[in-house]
């Protein structure tokens, strides 16, 4: 038997709040209590989506899994489909709007563009960014996932990509889950080896980004590294 939202007093209901103050004013809570919609045994469906968020950040449930949600009690496995819909369908609509074409004419401004990408993944993630010749971004375009600290992909997946867009130039960023920015020796050879192919192809690869949660390397500023 799980408990449903009618059986909760109307002023503590989520649907009945939303009509009532509109959706920008509810809780984490009740935006959770709306999708899972009921609870369980001995838990309506406020303290269920209460208990889930003490047990999981709000930031983290964007990269959350379904065996994940699943072995939480009271979420079975229709309702942890519907909430990962919910979660994918946000982050597609944050990515269209984000996907205007403008201009990232700098490391730091590629770098806080990039963050929400990369926010609580527990492994290395290997994006590039397409860029038009007028420095507006094309396409952000995830080539590869690695391990918890490697991330590398064929220079032909990022030039590929490139040509397919008609793209005049590549930033290409990955991450580094310890938020230890500094770049491995791998990482320098393997930024070399693509901003050499992108002379050979015409597409010049003008700076690879190392991203950490609170800062980020930039190959680009900090091109002396090359040399070594």
């Amino acid at each position: 038997m799980s408990y449903k939202i009618k059986e909760l007093p109307i002023e503590e209901r989520p649907r009945e709040r939303l009509k009532q103050v509109g959706i920008k004013n509810l809780s984490d809570k009740e935006l959770l209590s709306i999708i899972l919609k009921t609870g369980r045994k001995g838990k309506n469906v406020n303290e269920l989506s209460l208990e889930l968020l003490k047990k999981i950040d709000i930031k983290d449930l964007q990269n959350i899994t379904l065996q994940e949600l699943v072995s939480i009690n009271g979420i079975g496995e229709v309702k942890a489909m519907e909430l990962l819909a919910a979660i994918e369908l946000g982050k597609r609509i944050w990515l269209k709007e984000n996907n205007k074409l403008e201009k990232l004419e700098n490391a730091e401004k590629i770098w806080k563009d990039s963050k929400y990408l990369f926010t609580g993944l527990k492994q290395e993630y290997f994006y590039c960014y397409y860029f038009n010749n007028k420095q507006e971004l094309i396409k952000r375009k995830n080539l590869f996932i690695g391990t918890i600290n490697s991330a590398t992909t064929h220079t032909r997946e990022v030039f590929k990509e490139a040509y397919l867009l008609s793209a005049s130039f590549i930033v290409c960023l990955h991450n580094h889950p310890s938020n230890d920015v500094e770049p491995s020796k791998a990482d320098i050879l393997f930024t070399k080896a693509l901003m050499k192919t992108g002379e050979i192809q015409g597409i010049p690869v003008i700076d690879h980004i190392i991203v950490g949660e609170n800062k980020y390397f930039s190959f680009y500023e900090n091109q002396d590294i090359l040399n070594l």
